[in-house]
């Protein structure tokens, strides 16, 4: 039996995102989340300065054939906690306060890959742009996001 508490709770899911052996420990209470799974994100660099994704365009469409915007901002957001959160460290999370996205053009296929850079990184607030782009560079989006720093109850 397994509880809330045990590393290999989410294996499979960390396994699934790529996220890094290094960081299992710290993620293995809440796990990346069943929205990242399902979006087919994947981590390929995570740190509180820079983090990189992938996404699939194929699943995150809207009825026009091209990536959802709301795809763009669960992709920018998830970039921007995970990297305020690992700013923040043990004994405090994050809360998303602001987020917001430009389009700058659409997609229809392949790979989108989000670069995350950290704007402000103080201590009771991270602000975080996000960069989408195509297979070929382009850029599709741009977004920022700012997460409040908390200090972690103790009950």
């Amino acid at each position: 039996m397994m509880d809330n508490f045990t590393p290999d709770r989410f294996a499979d899911e960390f396994d699934a995102t790529g996220v890094p052996q290094e960081l299992r420990g710290w993620l293995s209470r809440y796990g990346v989340g069943t929205l990242v799974v399902k979006m087919g994100i994947k981590f390929l660099e995570l740190g509180p300065e820079r983090s990189v994704a992938t996404m699939p365009v194929e699943g995150n469409t809207q009825v026009a054939g091209i990536l959802h915007g709301g795809a763009h901002v669960v992709l920018a957001e998830t970039l921007g906690s995970f990297s305020a959160a690992l700013h923040a460290g043990e004994g405090r999370h994050v809360v998303g306060i602001e987020v917001g996205a430009t389009h700058h053009r659409g997609v229809s296929s392949g790979l989108v890959t989000g670069t995350c850079t950290a704007i402000h990184l103080g201590g009771t607030l991270a602000t975080h742009e996000i960069v989408m782009t195509d297979e070929h560079g382009r850029r599709l989006s741009t977004a920022r996001i700012t997460n409040m720093i908390r200090e972690n109850r103790h009950r």
